[in-house]
């Protein structure tokens, strides 16, 4: 499916190193004006409202860690693929630290080492990404799970 891109200066898109553009996003914030995205993945601790668009939800508590990594990363990998082609967004209650962590997971995919992907997304996204020492931990974890760019593997 190849949709109309994310609009330029859509408030939370970021074009990763890639081209891709993704929305981070507090979902306490509500829903921004303007487009809404064709995929969202949801990282919270309770499952949240279904969207009128396609959703996936990744349990993941507020400054902790995904409740199964392996299913995150395969969630974020195809939310990844998918940002290529669709509107995606990635959310968590504040848009900070796991939507940044997802946001780092992401430029991981790309090739980018983890400190360089944390330090990426601070600077593009936002400055206080990725908020807790284990969810730098689980970044490293997607480093080392093999996903390469262009790979199925992780996926």
């Amino acid at each position: 499916m190849t949709t109309e891109p994310w609009s330029a200066g859509t408030p939370g898109v970021v074009r990763l190193p890639s081209g891709r553009l993704v929305r981070g996003r507090g979902l306490r914030y509500g829903l921004p004006e303007g487009q809404t995205p064709t995929l969202t993945v949801h990282m919270t601790g309770q499952r949240p409202p279904e969207p009128i668009w396609e959703s996936m939800w990744v349990p993941w508590r507020d400054f902790w860690l995904p409740a199964d990594p392996g299913d995150a990363i395969r969630a974020l990998r195809l939310a990844h693929d998918r940002a290529a082609t669709e509107r995606v967004e990635v959310c968590c209650g504040g848009g900070v630290g796991r939507t940044g962590t997802a946001l780092s997971v992401m430029c991981v995919f790309e090739g980018m080492g983890p400190e360089e992907a944390v330090t990426w997304v601070r600077r593009n996204y936002h400055s206080r990404a990725v908020e807790v020492p284990w969810q730098r931990r689980f970044i490293r974890r997607a480093f080392t799970s093999g996903t390469t760019p262009g790979s199925a593997r992780g996926a």
